[in-house]
């Protein structure tokens, strides 16, 4: 007999067994299972009776609210595909996702109406759905959320038998290229990464989970499904506000969350985190730049925080890697210590096979020293990009997806990653794409060569640093570099410092030596503060 694989299907179990326990926390709003269940049907018929059909695709830019779990489920189970928005990119990255996703149908938050009404007029779309917030004014036209789900009823949805391969989501990422790519992810892909979500970091019916981790970001990681699937507390998180989770913290005795260093930073650092009275150990995961050992001993200190360090991407959904902390590594000094830390680690359980590969495919020696590309291939990676068979083509070679970064294997076969070969920078959690900001540089009359590398921050883990030359007789300053750059992309891609200099490292070819550069700030005092 084969039953499907989907996370769909924790939705049925969690209103099966706990119907009156509480599911959703919305600040002032709860909601029990059975309520949840009952919104998230009504919100699937709507969708039917509106025209949906299984397989059309729902864009959807919402914060982390009840709203946009009912959404994911709500949306999923009829076998549409969801396709979750990053309400922080610019309105010309909206539209063209909008656009290139096949969209029919946009679900938004009043509080974004003002981005979307500024792109409204090229957006191929039947209909918007608008979430009415009081303190926010909607700028657009559409249906009312509530209005939409209300006048159906909640029994008559019958949900679907899904296939474990079909899309569930296009998850876009937010810039490893000037036009982001299209992840698609299946209901299987995401039901194991949940499965690895709950395995690792150990979730359990009684936790109350905080969703700081935005919910557009794949998907919360998976947290969206692992919690309903045990039947926890989903806490919404509409903003990250670091007093505001600490009350929520100690309102609720939060068990569970996930966030990039930057969010223990903020929370340490918080007056407020020596006031509060937090009675339960709380679990932490977090990616990108590992935290600090001395801040990850003063999470634990002030709130009982266990952090645990993944890693994955957008196109693994995206779990695949974890540092597997052992008792044995308690009684090493907090140097040493660190040191662990910063390895990515080993594969999770459920994922599938991760290794770091030389340029011929073999595995690299297990020495710490030898570098190579980390690739995998399994349970949780994705169906290839939307739309996009030669990108796909150029990431999956001889059965495995190539991650493209690079690393290093520990003799105790953890990873650790060393560069990235595609010039990402994780800043507080968001992937920023070197290339793009270059090319929003060049465009800068002033700018004869640029070349933009992460550099560590001690607040965001990383931030872009733009070396520039100057054109002869230019002259310009820091300041109207970062202002230019602000003024047309994302703020959060803008570089926070500038470098000018007389040349750039270069091969004999003329091709540019990004690692030289890294070296150079990375070694030198001269870091971002």
């Amino acid at each position: 007999m084969h039953y499907p694989l989907t996370p769909i299907d924790w939705k049925r179990r969690a209103i099966k067994y706990y119907p009156n326990k509480v599911a959703v926390i919305d600040e002032e709003k709860t909601f029990t299972y059975a309520q949840f269940g009952e919104r998230t049907d009504r919100l699937s018929q709507a969708l039917i009776n509106a025209g949906i059909h299984e397989g059309d695709h729902i864009a959807v830019m919402l914060p982390n609210t009840h709203y946009m779990l009912e959404c994911f489920y709500g949306i999923c189970q009829t076998g549409a595909v969801m396709v979750p928005l990053n309400y922080r990119i610019s309105p010309e990255d909206m539209a063209y996702i909008i656009n290139h996703s096949d969209a029919k149908l946009l679900i938004v938050d009043a509080a974004f109406t003002s981005s979307i009404k500024e792109i409204q007029s090229e957006l191929n779309l039947n209909d918007i759905v608008v979430v009415e917030v009081p303190g926010y004014d909607n700028q657009i036209e559409g249906i009312d959320y509530e209005h939409f789900i209300q006048y159906v009823e909640p029994t008559s949805f019958s949900p679907l038998h899904l296939d474990e391969n079909q899309l569930l989501t296009i998850n876009y990422t937010s810039g490893t290229t000037s036009k982001p790519k299209g992840v698609m992810q299946t209901h299987r892909s995401n039901y194991m990464n949940a499965a690895d979500f709950m395995f690792h970091l150990g979730v359990k019916h009684e936790d109350v989970y905080l969703h700081t981790l935005p919910m557009f970001h794949v998907n919360g990681w998976g947290g969206v499904w692992a919690i309903t699937a045990v039947g926890g507390v989903h806490v919404c998180l509409r903003k990250v506000d670091p007093k505001v989770i600490l009350d929520l913290f100690e309102k609720h005795q939060i068990t569970l969350l996930c966030g990039a260093p930057i969010v223990i930073n903020m929370l340490v650092n918080e007056p407020k985190v020596n006031e509060i009275s937090i009675n339960v150990k709380s679990r932490m995961a977090t990616a990108g730049s590992p935290p600090a050992a001395a801040l990850i001993q003063q999470a634990q200190d002030l709130l009982g925080l266990d952090i645990l360090h993944v890693y994955g991407l957008t196109e693994t959904s995206p779990f695949i890697l974890y540092n597997e902390w052992k008792s044995s590594f308690n009684q090493l000094s907090l140097e040493e210590q660190s040191a662990l830390k910063a390895r990515q680690g080993v594969e999770m359980v459920f994922n599938g096979e991760t290794k770091v590969v030389d340029q011929d495919g073999e595995e690299v020696a297990w020495n710490g020293e030898e570098l190579g590309e980390i690739v995998t291939r399994g349970n949780v990676v994705m169906e290839g990009y939307y739309k996009d068979e030669e990108r796909t083509k150029e990431v999956f070679k001889d059965g495995w997806f190539h991650t493209g970064d690079l690393a290093v294997t520990h003799p105790d076969g953890y990873i650790e990653i060393r560069d990235r070969a595609k010039d990402v920078i994780i800043s507080g959690g968001e992937n920023i794409s070197s290339t793009e900001i270059e090319g929003v540089l060049y465009r800068h009359p002033a700018v004869l060569e640029t070349a933009v590398i992460a550099v560590p921050h001690d607040k965001w883990g990383e931030v872009p640093l733009a070396i520039i030359i100057l054109k002869k007789n230019a002259t310009v300053t820091e300041e109207d570099i970062i202002t230019y750059c602000r003024d047309n992309m994302a703020h959060f891609k803008a570089p926070k410092k500038v470098a000018f200099v007389k040349e750039l490292p270069k091969t004999a070819t003329g091709k540019l030596q990004k690692f030289r550069l890294r070296q150079m700030y990375w070694d030198s005092e001269r870091l971002v503060n």
